[in-house]
């Protein structure tokens, strides 16, 4: 065998030395390959870098059922959970508030704002590893469209017109500029070729509602059913081609609970890892994510159905007398925003008022108010309850400030309207509380409007469209416009709202739309809500940030991990 020469000059070398300088040699020549090592080793932690791994599973628990897990059918929050995992749109939202191309490569906008035009990305596939074609997104509008349906999004694409344009194109043509538009582009899309056999009749009851096939980031699985076929559980496993790239998470579990009490033990427990939607004061001691829910909770009042709420001082009044600060500390244990706005603050624009509650307490806030429609003429009866005097002679006649207040029998709701009775009690305030189900509430006193005045909350969107709450022509059933506002002024800002699509515009609308609001006090706005969001520490890459629904908190799921490689910065995305 051929010996090196270096080799050969240290064997004769050590042959040379004595036992002491061998030993001494070899010591030595030991302590530079362990230094060597060890400095190799520090190089390399100080420059390797933390990468997510795939691996690891979730375990999530959920409060009901599904039943639609279909994007144009879902109802409930448990529909929408499975759905935002399952299918996918062209663009999908994303937790900083805007969109980002999904099953689409690209879209674009007419000058006009009417035509919009999407280009499928190549390869996207649903989960039987079908093609996902034009033709798929044509039939998912078109079934949203079909009044047989009764579809939750229908009102979102009525008046759209839907082509394909070819294979991986698709046009949708708008009746007039709908800045807001942009948003439908995320609804997820039904696989063609598995739907196009189900009749009308036979679609909310067809087996893939229960059983979905999507293009999103995760697939089903395994389902487990009660005795009564009701899902108990749902495991998802990642979807390897999905359009954003194959998930982290190689399985993702949820369970069903019928109630928070059962969905906390469960938690508590170890039976699941994560859960949301608790309320603040049931939440266990645990890690939390928390971001503002875009929601706007408030009074609204209707005029029309009480004499006193058309006096506008009233309605200063009532407002003046909440401490919205602490209604928000003390209901909602802190987690949530005060606001005397029709927005939450995570879509407030930048001109927006910001609320300045400067009372120190229910007492103070109370007392002002108080004081404020005495010098209006207010005094209080033998009750202690204010009244006033209108009118003269024949038409003269006393008021009294008195009304009844209504809402869902929710513990957070039951809890701020005891807040706000309590508040307005001290003001000189007489006030009944009425408590319905949530669906009778719905059914029987909204959509009829028979309430003077209603504690409720509204979902307001991330393109911020106030439209269906304010505008007049929304003012009746099936208009979400609860508080009978009527303004001619307002509609013209809410209008120009939905043309425009341009920041500067926008902002400058949304501020005369608030002066309106702000002069007119329609309604006492309160809180928007925070969602939180319970987890483990062992779960990285959640990202909340901007959330109009409980589903939401799935936008960032794709980048959700528990594995942890250490490598090198150049291989990072590789």
């Amino acid at each position: 065998m051929k010996r090196f020469p270096i080799l050969i000059k240290t064997e004769e070398t050590l042959r040379s030395m004595g036992k002491v300088g061998r030993a001494l040699f070899l010591f030595f020549a030991a302590m530079l390959v362990v230094s060597t090592v060890g400095l190799v080793y520090a190089l390399e932690s100080a420059l390797l870098v933390e990468s997510p791994a795939r691996g690891g599973s979730l375990t999530e628990g959920i409060v009901g059922s599904p039943r639609f897990i279909n994007p144009i059918l879902a109802l409930s929050d448990a529909d929408r959970d499975l759905t935002a995992l399952v299918y996918s749109g062209l663009l999908r939202a994303t937790p900083e508030g805007g969109y980002v191309p999904d099953l689409a490569s690209e879209y674009s906008v007419s000058e006009d704002g009417k035509i919009y035009t999407a280009t499928l990305r190549e390869g996207a596939v649903f989960h039987d590893g079908a093609p996902v074609t034009a033709e798929d997104i044509v039939f998912t509008v078109q079934k949203t469209q079909t009044p047989a349906l009764k579809s939750p999004e229908r009102a979102n694409w009525d008046g759209v017109a839907v082509e394909a344009a070819d294979e991986r194109t698709v046009r949708f043509t708008l009746r007039s500029p709908y800045a807001p538009f942009v948003g439908n582009l995320a609804l997820g899309i039904l696989p063609k070729h598995l739907w196009e056999e189900v009749s009308d009749e036979a679609f909310p009851w067809s087996e893939l509602n229960t059983r979905p096939v999507g293009s999103g980031p995760f697939k089903v699985r395994a389902l487990s059913q009660t005795a009564g076929g009701i899902p108990s559980s749902y495991t998802l496993e990642r979807f390897s081609r999905y359009a954003l790239g194959e998930p982290f998470l190689s399985i993702l579990t949820l369970n069903f609970y019928p109630s928070e009490s059962e969905l906390i033990n469960a938690l508590q427990s170890g039976e699941i890892e994560s859960a949301s939607g608790i309320s603040p004061a049931n939440l266990p001691d645990a890690k939390t994510a928390v971001s503002p829910l875009s929601r706007v909770f408030g009074i609204f009042f209707n005029q029309n159905n009480s004499e006193v709420l058309r006096d506008k001082d009233v309605r200063a009044a009532l407002s003046m007398a909440i401490d919205r600060d602490k209604l928000v500390k003390d209901i909602l244990r802190g987690y949530g925003t005060p606001l005397d706005l029709p927005v939450p603050p995570s879509l407030s624009p930048k001109n927006s008022r910001i609320l300045k509650n400067t009372s120190s307490g229910v007492d103070d806030a109370a007392a002002s108010a108080r004081a404020y429609l005495e010098s209006r003429g207010w005094k209080a009866n033998e009750s202690g309850v204010l009244q006033k005097k209108t009118g003269s002679g024949k038409s003269a006649k006393i008021i009294a400030l008195s009304l009844d207040l209504a809402t869902a029998n929710v513990p957070e709701l039951r809890a701020a309207a005891e807040f706000a009775r309590s508040s307005w009690e001290k003001m000189g305030a007489g006030v009944e509380i009425k408590i319905y189900e949530p669906g009778d509430l719905s059914q029987n006193i909204i959509r009829p409007r028979k309430y003077e005045a209603l504690l409720f909350g509204e979902v307001v969107g991330r393109e911020l469209d106030l439209f269906a709450f304010w505008h007049s022509s929304q003012r009746n059933d099936p208009g979400l416009n609860i508080a009978m506002y009527a303004n001619t002024a307002a509609d013209k800002a809410l209008e120009g709202l939905r043309a425009t699509a341009n920041g500067t515009e926008r902002d400058n609308l949304y501020a005369a739309f608030e002066r309106e609001i702000q002069k007119d006090i329609p309604a006492v706005f309160l809180y928007a809500p925070d969602f939180v969001y319970t987890v483990p520490d062992s779960l990285y890459g959640l990202s909340l940030g901007f959330v109009e629904s409980p589903s939401d908190r799935f936008l960032s799921v794709a980048r959700w991990h528990r594995e942890v490689d250490f490598v090198w910065p150049i291989f990072i995305n590789k």
